[in-house]
């Protein structure tokens, strides 16, 4: 069991990569609306100089307030969300949805679940990764769907950070999750243009998908 000061340790250094990313969102937001750091600033009720500091991610004390003041100053809402960290796959359902995949997998290929990413320190994984002819394809599994926007940020994230170029969103095929899907497949089409029986049928065929995309199962 982690001690309280390796905990804390963790708290502090997750912060960190929280500062850096917004830091580094707001200031694309900004530039890409044409605003001038000063005005960012006074839009937010703040110097220009803290403004930038938050740009830079090195405003050590950035306040929940600070940050989401910085982000509707260049037209961007400030959403934060926890998630369990660390740790096995806990969820049956979850499991029982991996497995079902791993079945339509040709043998050849490979299969590893709870990946860490490839960053020292960084605790979140992929919940499988599956290598096949030489490519690497994540594999993100949902039991059950709630927050779209959430997850498609978390997993943008991710590949961000790990640079896979190719991401499989698992979805249990529920009545529920397919009612969520069908509301919002749409706007997750850039990020997971591809269609389950396209993908699956790469797969069966021995070869990564072309791009990413969502499996019902």
């Amino acid at each position: 069991m982690a001690s309280r000061n390796d905990r804390a340790n963790l708290g502090r250094w997750n912060a960190g990569l929280i500062r850096v990313d917004i830091g580094r969102d707001v200031r694309a937001a900004r530039a890409n609306a044409g605003i001038s750091l000063r005005t960012a600033g006074a839009a937010a009720d703040m110097s220009h100089a803290q403004f930038g500091r938050i740009e830079r991610g090195v405003l050590q004390n950035l306040t929940v307030d600070q940050a989401s003041r910085a982000c509707a100053a260049v037209g961007l809402r400030l959403v934060a969300r926890a998630y369990p960290d660390g740790g096995p796959v806990a969820d049956a359902p979850q499991l029982a949805l991996l497995g079902r995949f791993r079945a339509r997998l040709p043998q050849a290929a490979g299969w590893a679940t709870e990946v860490p990413l490839a960053i020292p320190g960084d605790r979140r994984a992929w919940d499988a990764v599956v290598t096949l002819a030489g490519n690497r394809i994540a594999v993100e599994a949902e039991a059950r769907l709630r927050d779209i926007q959430a997850l498609e940020r978390r997993i943008a994230l991710k590949q961000r950070d790990d640079a896979v170029a190719v991401v499989i969103l698992l979805v249990n095929a529920t009545t529920t999750n397919r009612r969520v899907l069908a509301a919002h497949r749409e706007a997750l089409r850039s990020r997971f243009p591809l269609d389950g029986h396209a993908i699956l049928a790469a797969l069966r065929a021995g070869r990564a998908p072309a791009s990413g995309g969502i499996v019902l199962l």
